[in-house]
Parts: C-alpha cells; sequence; structure tokens
C-alpha cells in the first residue's frame, strides 16, 4: 500500500469513527481543543471531564418537564 493511500485509508477511518461518535453522542473533544486554541487563545479550556459533562448536560437537560436531545 502507498503511502499516500494509506494516509487516505487513515482520514477515512478517523471520519467514520468520529462520525460514528457523534451519532451516539459522544462529544469530540480534540476538536474542541483545536477550536478553542485558534478561535480564543486567550480563554481558559475545559478539562475532557468538563467538556463531557458540559456536552451530556446541555444533550439531556430536562426544562419544565421536556427531554432535550435526539428524541
Amino acid at each position: 500500500m502507498s503511502e499516500t493511500l494509506a494516509t487516505r485509508a487513515r482520514f477515512v477511518c478517523d471520519m467514520v469513527v468520529q462520525t460514528a461518535r457523534l451519532m451516539v453522542g459522544v462529544p469530540d473533544y480534540p476538536t474542541y481543543v483545536a477550536h478553542r486554541q485558534a478561535n480564543h487563545p486567550d480563554e481558559p479550556v475545559m478539562t475532557y471531564e468538563e467538556f463531557f459533562r458540559e456536552r451530556q448536560q446541555a444533550r439531556y437537560d430536562v426544562r419544565k418537564g421536556r427531554l432535550r436531545g435526539c428524541c
């Protein structure tokens, strides 16, 4: 397998994994960190635990008896 083909295959695998994680509700922490560093360099970055908790709360927050999320 050539290096270019291997690089492309790895990229496709990474995208499939990222898509699958997003479909089941697992947030993408490395993308969040890269975004914060690129766009908000003077602001703090949440730890993985803080980030995960915040994403879960945002997805499953219950307000006024209504479940927010996919359903």
